[in-house]
């Protein structure tokens, strides 16, 4: 999308720092007055008071007037924020106390002002030990800041297992400590945070991987940089938003008739996966697709028909037996219990053939992946729906390599097929040709971690190509709906025992208009 809305922008660390530079090069500009006071030093620490006071005053709302705040502070600007939240606990008369894992001499000139201001107020210091007391209160990690990279360094990694094994409340300062900002992979040891409070720029590696899990709730903060410093940096990845994107599903006349909204068909279900594609086929029903057919296996017909009658399902046995149907549907969706058979393969083969637009998935994927069946395919008008274990397949390289990156392993794979790419996983990712910025999906819960996710997922998507939106805009509309519908079914009936069908009732609310965030 080319509309960006600055809290829905996010930036890779160095496109944070650039940000930081511009802001404190405003302030600089705005000062006026002597040059003292106009000195690049002087205008930083003011980003960093207000961001120290931003931290403190969410810290506050977030856990009340603790008993002791804990205050673990490196050497870098991310401790001088810590430094300026001690402070003003010390000036309301809380108790406060800094954890320190640098000397004075080596910190930041900005974060030795920051614990000067500390050491006035009366702030109580000591130096990281193995016997520290975390038995009660508030921790906050002022650790490491967005620049941290590669394993953890001693002591470090010490105390944030420290912090993580005591199981208080943890506030944030901009990134946990040991999230990697970039990327969303995270150190062998990483904080753990109730709350984390990022500033200027919400970094794209706290919402995808590793992010959502040790970010907990996410603040942000402008710390009121002037939007039009925003305009001078291009983001590298955008929050999706629900509440825009379903304005582009199509409205529905008093004329409306069937064949308006498009014919979906699913291709799969082998022997023993039937119910995978008859949820992609009842998925694309209620998203609105105008007519959903089926081509599965000739066993699957009886039990489909008797499940979702409004579908048309036809057993084939052959690819050959395929063909002829191809002829009426406007797109398919192939892969939802496909399986890997020479069944499978012939009718991966006969879907590609058609040219139709195609929502890709499962082991549809699979089958790509091994080169044989479709060789260079151009995913020109394709959504490719992988998870990370079929994405290290499409790539060639480990689960651990996609995960490591997952920003880098969607664009990878977009450029490699020509298709608009879904990465599945906690934090989404979309990647479409000719568009720079990723999009990054804000919805969705753990109690998403069970079978037939993916093919609901298959099937909404298909309906929504099928209605006439482009790949990209039915993938993101797509992946919003099925993730928000979700959180919904979970906020009614709890995590546990979440299964995909649960999820059509609520995207059926969504669709028409029920949000409830």
């Amino acid at each position: 999308m080319s509309h960006i809305v600055i809290q829905d922008a996010l930036f890779k660390a160095e496109s944070v720092r650039k940000l930081d530079q511009l802001a404190t090069e405003q302030l600089v500009a705005s000062a006026g007055g002597p040059a003292e006071a106009a000195t690049s030093n002087s205008q930083s620490i003011k980003l960093m008071k207000r961001a120290g006071r931003a931290a403190f005053n969410e810290l506050l709302e977030a856990f009340g007037t603790a008993s002791l705040i804990t205050v673990f502070c490196g050497s870098g600007n991310n401790a001088g924020d810590g430094y300026i939240v001690a402070t003003l606990a010390a000036e309301k008369s809380l108790a406060v106390r800094v954890v320190e894992l640098s000397t004075p001499g080596k910190l930041s000139a900005d974060a030795a002002l920051a614990r000067d201001y500390a050491v006035n107020a009366g702030v109580i210091f000591a130096p990281y030990n193995d016997a520290i007391d975390l038995s009660e209160g508030v921790v906050v990690d002022a650790l490491l800041g967005i620049g941290a990279t590669g394993p953890m360094r001693e002591p470090y990694g010490a105390a944030i297992e420290m912090i993580n094994q005591a199981a208080l409340p943890v506030l944030a300062i901009d990134l946990p400590s040991g999230l990697y900002a970039d990327s969303g992979a995270a150190a062998e040891v990483a904080i753990s945070a109730d709350v984390t409070v990022t500033f200027v720029a919400a970094k794209q590696g706290m919402f995808s991987g590793r992010g959502p899990a040790l970010c907990g709730e996410v603040i942000y903060h402008s710390l009121e940089v002037d939007e039009d410093i925003f305009h001078q940096v291009a983001p590298s990845a955008q929050l999706m938003d629900l509440h825009e994107l379903i304005e582009n599903l199509p409205t529905r006349n008093s004329e409306a008739y069937k064949n308006q909204f498009g014919h979906s068909m699913v291709i799969g279900g082998d022997h023993g996966f039937g119910g995978a594609a008859m949820m992609a086929a009842e998925a694309a029903l209620r998203t609105g697709s105008g007519l959903v057919s089926m081509a599965t296996r000739p066993a699957h017909v009886a039990g489909a028909l008797a499940r979702q009658p409004e579908v048309m399902v036809s057993g084939i046995v052959s690819g050959q037996e395929l063909e002829p149907l191809l002829d009426k549907p406007s797109i398919l969706i192939v892969g939802p219990g496909l399986g890997r058979s020479p069944w499978s393969e012939q009718l991966l083969q006969k879907a590609v053939a058609t040219g139709l637009p195609m929502v890709v998935d499962a082991d549809a994927l699979n089958i790509i992946a091994e080169g044989r069946v479709v060789s260079q395919p151009n995913g020109s008008g394709w959504v490719m729906t992988p998870h990370p274990a079929e994405a290290a397949r499409l790539l060639n390289i480990s689960v651990q390599d996609v995960q490591a990156d997952r920003f880098s392993a969607v664009r990878q794979l977009q450029e490699k097929y020509n298709a608009v790419v879904l990465l599945k996983g906690a934090g989404t990712l979309i990647a479409a040709p000719g568009d720079e910025i990723i999009a990054v999906c804000p919805y969705g819960n753990p109690g998403m971690a069970t079978g037939g996710m993916g093919d609901a997922l298959s099937g909404i998507i298909g309906a929504l190509l099928a209605q006439g939106l482009e790949p990209k805009l039915a993938a993101q509309l797509g992946c919003c709906l099925h993730s928000a519908a979700a959180d919904m079914a979970v906020e009614d009936q709890g995590m546990h025992g979440l299964t995909a069908t649960d999820v059509l009732a609520y995207l059926r609310k969504l669709l028409n208009g029920e949000f409830t965030g």
